[in-house]
Parts: structure tokens; sequence; C-alpha cells
């Protein structure tokens, strides 16, 4: 029988692995589902939330980007799903408080921005990629 083992590493540490039915997310071609027997294969991520699909249920992920490969390792009966990620994190982790702190921040850096204030390109991207981020946290976490 095939199995699908799925692996998300962010810099800091894994985030989760284990056996799976489906690997479930977005990529800049659009939605792909991963499954046991899939073909080799690369891709990017686009900020999204990840499902994994497991025998005890699903578990979602907020991923703000990334990377994916699927192989088989050597072993036929057995497909790798390997997810990097920059910045990711469990939806059921996320700290929705600090996200809103975060997102009004950023708000308030681009809000300045726009008023003429001095605020560099550098600084002016750096809050609008903040303010993607805090309100990806804020949808996933519902």
């Amino acid at each position: 029988m095939a199995t699908l083992l799925v692996e998300i590493v962010t810099p800091e540490a894994p985030l989760w692995s284990g056996e799976a039915l489906a690997l479930i997310a977005r990529s800049s071609d659009g939605d792909f589902t991963i499954l046991p027997e899939h073909t080799a294969t690369v891709g990017d991520l686009v900020p999204g939330v990840l499902r994994v699909q497991t025998t005890e249920g699903e578990l979602s992920f907020c991923v703000h980007g990334g990377y994916f490969q699927v192989g088989t390792d050597d072993k036929p009966e057995e497909t790798r799903a390997t997810v990097l990620a920059g910045i990711a994190e469990k939806v059921t982790d996320i700290d929705v408080a600090r996200a809103q702190v975060a997102k009004e921040a950023a708000e308030a850096q681009l809000a300045a921005s726009s008023r003429g204030e001095s605020t560099d390109a550098v600084t002016e991207r750096l809050a609008h990629d903040a303010l993607a981020r805090a309100d990806l946290r804020l949808s996933a976490a519902g």
C-alpha cells in the first residue's frame, strides 16, 4: 500500500511531520493536492492555508510562502512531500490579539507614508509585507 509522508519545515524548526492522506496547498499556478504515488515535482507556495489530511483529522497551517518538493526517496511505495516555508505556523497556534496589533501597526505605518511623512521605500514595503502576514493570520484563525 502506498503512503504519503509529509514534512513541514521552517528555518527555526520542523513544524510537523507524519503520515498523511493528502496535502492541499496553493502555488502560483493555483490550488493543488498531493496524494500517495504523486509524481515527483517541485514548486512554489504562495501565502495561504496549507492543509494536511490525516487519519485523525485535518491539520491547518498558515504558510507565508515557500517551496515544496515531492519524490519517492528510492522507495516507490513511499511518497515524500516536503514543505520549506520561511514563515509558517499551525492555525491553532495563531495569537489573534498579537496579529491584530501587528495589523494596526502596519496600517499606521502605511497611513503615515500616504500622508507624505518621511518613510523610505524599504520601510513602506516592510509595512505592506507585515500587513499581508497579519491579514493572513487573522483570516486563517477565523
